[in-house]
């Protein structure tokens, strides 16, 4: 990732308090050359995801046809998941998105909306989504600053 990827990404990280810590687990983008081979690649990724899910994990697989969700809906949202799992498991597929093994584990598919976004912005698009909905639900100034 560039350089300003990461600051970005630990800009909003170090923000949250360890009750709310964000972990980012990077997974390889596997080889692809030819249909075979991205086949094989997709099922690899496939499998290294749903490994490095941590147990008890609510788990929200980011994918176009997911549910769009407003700041102030994530913020009771997430707030009431704390309450029963003891991690929030949001998942960002490769190039060809998340395959079906994925979508089925997910507990539900959310979408950052209609745009298609590379994935360094929706690395630090989600990591502000997550500190915005943190500040909602702490009564903070930040999501009207």
């Amino acid at each position: 990732m560039p350089k300003w990827v990461e600051e970005g990404f630990k800009e909003y990280q170090k923000r949250l308090p360890s009750d709310n810590a964000l972990i980012l687990k990077e997974i390889p983008l596997q080889k692809r050359v030819g249909d075979f081979v991205e086949t094989k690649a997709r099922q690899k990724e496939s499998k290294e995801i749903l490994e490095a899910i941590p147990k008890n994990s609510y788990i929200i697989a980011l994918d176009e046809r997911g549910k769009e969700y407003t700041s102030e809906d994530l913020a009771q949202k997430f707030s009431k998941l704390k309450l029963e799992y003891s991690s929030i498991a949001l998942l960002v597929g490769g190039p060809e998105g998340h395959s079906d093994e994925v979508r089925a584990k997910a507990h539900e598919l959310w979408s950052l909306g209609k745009l298609t976004l590379p994935h360094p912005l929706v690395r630090i698009v989600l990591a502000e989504t997550l500190y915005r909905a943190w500040s909602i639900e702490q009564g903070l100034p930040y999501h009207r600053a």
